[in-house]
């Protein structure tokens, strides 16, 4: 029978399969937490970390609270409700908002000091180097994140590169957070295709295309937006493996590697999901030049590379 908690559960408006087979919890990595031969050899087998409690409830709480102010500041939260409590304004629409990062010295406190940097240092194994775009995640109610894997937006430097989704608050089934698609990270089929791929080129034999690309600011990508489907349960049932995900607490640090399959539960609270995606390599490897600098490039124009179709 499935737990009442988990009933109805889906992503992309598609409605998820909870059996055993298909669904599960992540592995909590707190049992090697300390070890990094060991954390490199589980990242290896599962394509992920899952860290409950590694970072310090009190600053996360801080970094919230900066994000939140800010939203309600700008009347995207309900002013009748606690700013605090993040709920949403009705058709806000809000999915990505990396301005929320700038200038926030909290957040960046969280994610690019203390403990955080001192996980990948260890981690890595040597001097770590940190992307200087921030995603953040302002997600209103509505659908989730599409499955996707992040070496197809940020491939151009080293591939070891790890994702840090760090959850700005408590994150239920209901609020929806991340999920990642086991084992999907070792499947050569991806490797060999999909993860290949990189939103920000175009056909350069293609009349018009150049042009287009050069004159398109589309922050997610060209006219390819970076998802491998928009079907999780179809595409759980053409890979293999469980979606695994959690109930995430403020403070938990959910990390994985450019290759691994995720995306997330849809929101069915009234309030805005909040959290943040940052990324980490080693200082020695070379980095994706869109996401380095005072002012990244990112996917606008002057990100993209043209290639014979």
């Amino acid at each position: 029978m499935v737990n009442a908690r988990l009933s109805g559960l889906a992503s992309q408006g598609v409605e998820l399969d909870l059996s055993p087979a298909s669904f599960g919890p992540l592995r909590d990595s707190t049992d090697v937490r300390g070890d990094a031969e060991a954390l490199r050899g589980r990242m290896a087998l599962d394509g992920y970390l899952y860290l409950p409690g590694l970072l310090d409830r009190a600053l996360v709480l801080e970094a919230r609270k900066s994000v939140t102010d800010r939203l309600a500041k700008e009347g995207l939260t309900d002013p009748d409700r606690p700013p605090g409590d993040a709920v949403a304004r009705p058709d806000s629409g809000l999915r990505f908002k990396p301005d929320l990062a700038h200038d926030n010295e909290p957040l960046h406190r969280l994610l690019y000091s203390g403990r955080m940097m001192e996980f990948f240092g260890r981690f890595l194994g040597g001097p770590v180097r940190h992307y200087d775009f921030t995603w953040m995640r302002a997600v209103a109610p509505g659908l989730g994140t599409h499955p996707h894997g992040d070496v197809v937006f940020m491939g151009r430097g080293t591939h070891d590169l790890y994702t840090a989704w760090t959850p700005l608050g408590d994150v239920d089934y209901v609020l929806g957070g991340l999920m990642v698609l086991e084992g999907s990270h070792r499947l050569q089929s991806l490797r060999e295709g999909y993860l290949t791929r990189d939103v920000d080129t175009y056909c350069q034999n293609v009349e018009g295309e150049e042009e287009h690309a050069r004159h398109n600011s589309n922050l997610y990508g060209w006219r390819w937006d970076g998802r491998i489907s928009s079907d999780p349960a179809d595409l759980r049932e053409r890979l293999g493996g469980r979606w695994l995900t959690a109930e995430y607490r403020a403070g938990d640090l959910l990390v994985f590697s450019a290759y691994t399959i995720h995306a997330s539960l849809d929101n069915r609270s009234d309030r805005i999901r909040l959290s943040s995606d940052s990324r980490y390599q080693l200082a020695s490897e070379p980095i994706d030049e869109r996401w380095i600098g005072e002012a990244p490039v990112g996917h606008g124009p002057a990100g993209k590379r043209g290639r014979i179709c």
